[in-house]
């Protein structure tokens, strides 16, 4: 135990949680506009999920019920391409499976079946192309590019065709080491229907901020930009929250409940009938016996975590938006807030 008071990371993101390497591959040069995303736990992490939105685009989040056998998992894949997109996660079980990770299920090296929850954003022809979508490879390279150092941020992986209320979206990261001395990350991809700017032009997010972290921001003078009007179908906000605190599946499906809090701070409206909004929790601590909702000895601690998390994504999403560039393709050209509002960064 120390007296030190939370902050962040020394990178600032899901990867300051020890065992959470992160690797992203995208494309794009026309008629491509998207990306995957892969979160990659060596030593696997037990794992929980809950999903909001009322269009989710998902694969083997059944088996993180904690009422299910399945006991962690070997990565989470993050990915552009809807539905299509999900073939992202063969590449990464078929990379996972040369290296002996998963499951095992028979006596050889190889003989294992990697867990590899999924899910993914609506970003179909945002690069001009509807077929220009992720592949088993693209998941296959983004898991071998994974380490454990800086997440690249914005326009990246598969924030690379992600939209936010108009407004260009992004992957983005934070994390946050508490004074305890446990960390907490979180990774999210921002691409909401509803908008991550308020009334007034400000960023809901940025008062979530640890002092400095983001860049000094003051209410926009600029009139509001004509931004395009979204089409049905076409959102959805995915992310991971993770921590090195030891807990079990009840805990992690409850970290992955309250993190949607850190969504509403940030994105309004939020979990629409034309949004999948999902968000997975990790917990990579080996130590036993786990922390557990059940356990009331452990409450205070438990929600030290939750609430961390939840903040965490709020951060997250900010450095997301702040992070985005503005993407011009052959039918469209769509801004980043720093573009839409300009005059929300002071120049002096």
């Amino acid at each position: 135990m120390t007296s030190e008071q939370p902050q962040p990371g020394p990178h600032n993101a899901i990867t300051d949680v020890p065992g959470v390497l992160v690797g992203q591959v995208e494309r794009t040069d026309a008629p491509y506009l998207t990306g995957t995303t892969v979160i990659h736990v060596p030593d696997t992490a037990v794992a929980g999920v809950d999903v909001r939105g009322g269009a989710p685009g998902t694969r083997e989040t059944d088996l993180l019920d904690p009422v299910n056998s399945n006991a962690g998992v070997n990565a989470i894949v993050l990915t552009g391409g809807s539905a299509y997109g999900l073939d992202a996660a063969t590449g990464v079980m078929a990379a996972l499976e040369e290296r002996g990770q998963g499951v095992r299920v028979g006596a050889g090296e190889k003989d294992v079946v990697p867990i590899v929850p999924t899910a993914v954003i609506f970003d179909l022809g945002r690069g001009g192309g509807f077929q220009a979508r992720p592949t088993a490879d693209w998941g296959r390279q983004a898991l071998e590019a994974a380490t454990d150092g800086p997440v690249a941020q914005g326009n990246y992986g598969a924030g690379a065709g992600a939209y936010v209320g108009g407004l260009k979206g992004g992957v983005g990261s934070a994390s946050v080491r508490l004074a305890d001395g446990t960390t907490v990350g979180a990774l999210v991809i921002v691409n909401a229907a509803g908008s991550a700017v308020d009334p007034q032009g400000r960023l809901s997010a940025e008062r979530y901020g640890f002092p400095g972290e983001f860049p000094v921001l003051r209410t926009p003078t600029d009139p509001p930009p004509d931004l395009p009007g979204r089409m049905p179908g076409m959102n959805t906000v995915i992310a991971v929250v993770a921590t090195d605190a030891s807990l079990d599946k009840a805990a992690t499906k409850r970290m992955a409940m309250i993190a949607h809090d850190g969504l509403a701070r940030a994105i309004d409206p939020i979990h629409t009938l034309v949004d999948g909004d999902s968000i997975f929790a990790l917990s990579t601590g080996k130590a036993t016996p786990r922390l557990a909702v059940t356990d009331p000895t452990t409450l205070l601690q438990l929600e030290t975590i939750f609430a961390a998390g939840a903040r965490t994504l709020t951060r997250a999403i900010a450095h997301a938006v702040l992070s985005a560039q503005t993407v011009e393709t052959a039918t469209a050209r769509t801004l980043s807030y720093r573009d839409a509002y300009p005059s929300a960064f002071p120049t002096t």
